[in-house]
C-alpha cells in the first residue's frame, strides 16, 4: 500500500509587510519635508534681547489695557500723542521710544502705535518686555 501526501497548499501572501513598509515610507517622508511655505529669499528674523537695560533718553509711551495713553508718566490724547511725538524726533532723529504696554493691551492697538510712529519718522521703537523668570 502506498501512501500519499497531501498536497501542500501554497501559502497566500499576506500585505501585512506592504503596509508596514507604506507606513515607514510615510512617516520618512513627514520627518524629512517642509511643510510651511518657504520665502524665495534668504530671511534673517531679528533676535529679541531680554534682561538688558533700555539705553537711556527718548520717549517712554505707557499703554493701558484700554488703549489710554501716557507720555512720560503723563497722561496724552491720542491726538496730542502724534504732535509730541513729531516735535522730540524733529529735534533729535535718532530719539529711541519705548512702548511699556500692559499684558493684556491688544495687540492690534500696539500694531498701530508702531506703524505711526515709523509715518512720523521714528527710527527706533523699543517694546518693553518682563524678561521669564525661570
Amino acid at each position: 500500500m502506498k501512501l500519499r501526501r497531501p498536497h501542500r497548499m501554497a501559502e497566500r501572501e499576506t500585505v501585512v509587510a506592504l503596509i508596514d513598509v507604506t507606513f515607514f515610507l510615510l512617516i520618512f517622508f513627514m520627518l524629512i519635508g517642509r511643510l510651511d511655505a518657504t520665502a524665495p529669499f534668504a530671511v534673517i528674523p531679528p533676535l529679541g534681547v531680554t534682561g538688558t537695560d533700555l539705553p537711556a533718553g527718548g520717549i517712554t509711551l505707557s499703554v493701558a489695557p484700554d488703549g489710554g495713553l501716557a507720555l512720560d508718566g503723563a497722561p496724552i490724547s491720542h491726538a496730542a500723542l502724534d504732535t509730541a511725538v513729531t516735535t522730540r524726533i524733529a529735534k533729535n532723529p535718532q530719539t529711541l521710544i519705548r512702548i511699556n504696554a500692559d499684558k493684556t493691551t491688544e495687540l492690534r492697538i500696539v500694531l498701530n502705535l508702531i506703524t505711526e510712529f515709523e509715518d512720523l519718522g521714528a527710527k527706533d521703537v523699543a517694546l518693553v518686555v518682563t524678561p521669564e523668570v525661570p
